[in-house]
């Protein structure tokens, strides 16, 4: 198997094996979907702390209102009464004004937080250090972790327009948002490796021959940004680590410039010693015995 470490710019995401013979229209198409699958867990798991705190999401035209502004409107939350967390829920005001305040009590709380937890370490950047290959049944497994804990606090299901329920539906709208800019749709996404654009139509073996064991680090990026920038041959934590030694290494040689002199005052230097020795002059105390 070919190991892929993948990056974007100069930050890992995962690990992705392939074979040498394998098209890269096919590793392309897996490691994009892989890749936004990660990042829809990771924009879901940004939610569920909101929904844990302040229940499901308002209606679009209630969002941002105050209360008086509600009643003067006339306007009605009528998925509040369907929306209702399992156990009852509990009041607690949503100052900006988004969700309607009505939170899960504190062991359904748990239980988001926990999955929240669990889901993150499945698709972690850490996998990378841990060499575990993420892939694209570890992806739905996260969403299958989330969606089934938000049906354990939420049995009746929440409101079409909940973003957390709009991503398990893949309806979500990121248009305007951070996010948008980094989702990577198949047909715009390019492989770089070794500063060469891997071309769809081609085998991954055109490039980097027919040894099944190699190791790789490429790049996804969108068309038309050019070839990605190339890494320092030091990483920040390598060089945080060689600064450190070089630190250490200045103060042990500045310590050793101070105690050059210092055996001068042993026992063993003093040259009169075996005079004194022979005159029985050593071991002399003044005073009372």
């Amino acid at each position: 198997m070919v190991q892929l470490h993948v990056k974007r710019g100069e930050e890992s995401q995962f690990l992705f094996n392939t074979m040498v013979d394998a098209h890269l229209e096919t590793v392309i198409q897996e490691i994009t979907a892989i890749y936004n699958g990660r990042l829809k867990v990771d924009r879901i798991c940004s939610e569920i702390p909101e929904l844990a705190d302040h229940g499901v999401t308002l209606p679009p035209n209630m969002q941002g209102l105050t209360e008086e502004q509600i009643v003067d409107l006339n306007l009605r939350d009528e998925w509040e009464d369907k929306c209702v967390p399992s156990g009852g829920p509990v009041l607690r005001k949503d100052e900006i004004g988004r969700r309607n305040g009505q939170a899960p009590n504190e062991k359904m709380k748990e239980v988001l937080m926990r999955t929240v937890e669990e889901a993150k370490a499945l698709i972690s950047k850490k996998q990378v250090q841990a060499n575990v290959c993420v892939t694209m049944e570890m992806v739905k497994e996260a969403l299958d972790q989330l969606r089934g804990a938000v049906m354990i606090v939420y049995p009746m299901g929440l409101p079409p327009h909940d973003p957390i329920r709009m991503e398990f539906e893949d309806q979500e709208d990121l248009s305007g948002t951070q996010a948008s800019l980094q989702v990577i749709t198949e047909d715009e996404c390019q492989l770089w490796w070794a500063g060469k654009d891997m071309q769809r139509g081609k085998k991954l073996q055109e490039y980097i021959g027919k040894n099944e064991k190699t190791k790789l680090v490429v790049k996804i990026q969108k068309k038309g940004q050019g070839a990605p920038a190339r890494e320092p041959p030091v990483t920040d934590e390598q060089q945080k680590q060689m600064m450190m030694h070089y630190y250490r290494r200045q103060e042990e040689l500045k310590k050793l410039e101070t105690d050059d002199d210092g055996y001068m005052d042993s026992e063993w230097s003093d040259r009169q010693a075996l005079k004194r020795q022979f005159q029985g002059l050593t071991n002399i105390k003044w005073g009372p015995r």
